[in-house]
């Protein structure tokens, strides 16, 4: 055999025998990977930890109780999405759009939720301590006894949100927009409030409110 012809049925055989490329895993009929399309499915309890889910549609899907932590999740899409108990510590989850999403009693603790859009999101009970939520909006959120130590809530916009009993000791707030919100019986200990807006806010109650 010609030596040109050697060489190339030596390619042939190693492109034959080159390892698959990665699996993709289904879940509730959904393919997860980037940029997946879930929108409508159930996932519940699933075990999506360290996942790469960037930039995918979740839109109305079931997360409740599933494990997500470690995950990524920047840009996707999880409006009316129901997280509910779900773990999501350490999840990154810079600007999703999670209008109206439920995250009640969900593990959020130091989650990346830089410029995320959680208007009308519902996290009360949730654990976001040492969250960065930098730039988010939470207007119209509900955030009754969330725990938001330590989080980074810089120029977040928080207008008439609702976080009655939620504790901030030694948060970032500088900046935030808190017009209209509800604080009553909050915990602001701690809390650096500069240039923080609290116009119209109810604060009877708050520890550390101006």
């Amino acid at each position: 055999m010609p030596r040109t012809a050697t060489i190339f049925a030596i390619l042939l055989a190693l492109t034959a025998t080159a390892a698959p490329a990665q699996e993709t895993t289904t879940i509730g009929g959904c393919r997860l990977r980037p940029g997946a399309l879930c929108a409508d499915r159930n996932l519940r309890g699933a075990n999506l930890s360290g996942m790469d889910l960037g930039n995918s549609q979740f839109t109305r899907s079931v997360l409740a109780g599933a494990d997500l932590s470690g995950a990524n999740l920047d840009e996707s899409n999880l409006n009316r999405a129901d997280a509910r108990n779900a773990n999501l510590q350490s999840t990154s989850l810079r600007r999703i759009s999670a209008r109206g999403a439920r995250f009640e009693d969900a593990n959020l603790k130091g989650a990346r939720l830089e410029k995320a859009s959680l208007e009308l999101a519902a996290l009360g009970g949730a654990d976001l301590t040492g969250a960065d939520l930098n730039g988010a909006n939470l207007a119209k959120a509900r955030l009754e006894n969330a725990r938001l130590n330590t989080a980074d809530l810089r120029n977040a916009k928080l207008r008439d949100a609702r976080l009655r009993g939620a504790s901030l000791v030694d948060a970032r707030l500088d900046g935030a927009d808190f017009t209209g919100a509800d604080l009553s019986d909050a915990d602001l200990s701690g809390a650096n409030i500069q240039h923080a807006v609290f116009t119209r806010a109810q604060t009877a109650g708050c520890k550390g409110c101006p």
